[in-house]
């Protein structure tokens, strides 16, 4: 009995290498995270809204603040490169608006502001978990800006707004070519001067918004 429990100790010492190596072998693999490197091309959509400030320049000291709000498409180019769990890189941006809104002064007048277009430059910085990307983004935003005035036959004048913009998002990658998300940002437009025909005053108009917006991209 004691030379059976012997040789039979032997033989599972000879087995377990063989058996470890055969369980390493099986053990699947873990599959790769999602790679966010790349270069990006999409569209974006979404609804703003915001503020007006309408200051005269000249005669008497007036000021006027008609509210914004509406939609905006557009489109949009991305450049990322991914550091372990870092995102780091680039982001253009440009939309068509229907953002707009008026206010009417004690007098009669009806002021107006209308966000014909607006678009931004930007750096993005973010944190990736496989495929879900959280992240920040700010930069230079533009715009193509309306003030109006209602007295008579009337006037507008458009002219370009420059100013910064900040924001957070999250996207989702759907496949290794389709990306999904939403978005969040907040415009400073600056102030621009716009000169008046008489009867009209010259006035500076600066427009802050805030946009939320879904979007889709196609990695490349």
């Amino acid at each position: 009995m004691h030379r059976l429990m012997v040789a039979s100790a032997g033989l599972l010492a000879l087995s377990l290498p063989a058996f470890a190596a055969d369980a390493t072998v099986d053990v699947p693999m873990t599959a790769p995270g999602f790679d966010w490197t790349g270069y990006y091309a999409g569209l974006q959509a979404g609804y703003g809204w915001g503020r007006s400030e309408i200051t005269t320049t000249e005669g008497a000291p007036f000021s006027i603040t008609p509210d914004v709000g509406g939609g905006f498409v557009g489109g949009h180019v991305a450049g990322l490169w991914q550091f372990d769990q870092a995102v780091l890189g680039a982001e253009a941006d440009l939309n068509y608006s229907s953002v707009d809104g008026m206010a009417q002064s004690g007098l009669g007048d009806t002021f107006g502001a209308d966000i014909k277009w607006f678009g931004s430059v930007n750096a993005k910085a973010g944190f990736a978990m496989d495929r879900l990307l959280v992240y920040g983004i700010g930069g230079i935003a533009f715009a193509g800006i309306e003030t109006s005035q209602t007295s008579g036959p009337g006037f507008d004048n458009t002219g370009t707004n420059v100013g910064w913009t900040v924001g957070a998002g999250v996207d989702y990658a759907l496949t290794d070519k389709f990306v999904v998300g939403a978005q969040y940002r907040y415009y400073d437009f600056g102030s621009e001067n716009h000169e008046a025909p008489a009867p009209f005053n010259d006035r500076d108009q600066s427009v802050k918004l805030n946009t939320v917006g879904i979007n889709l991209s196609y990695k490349f």
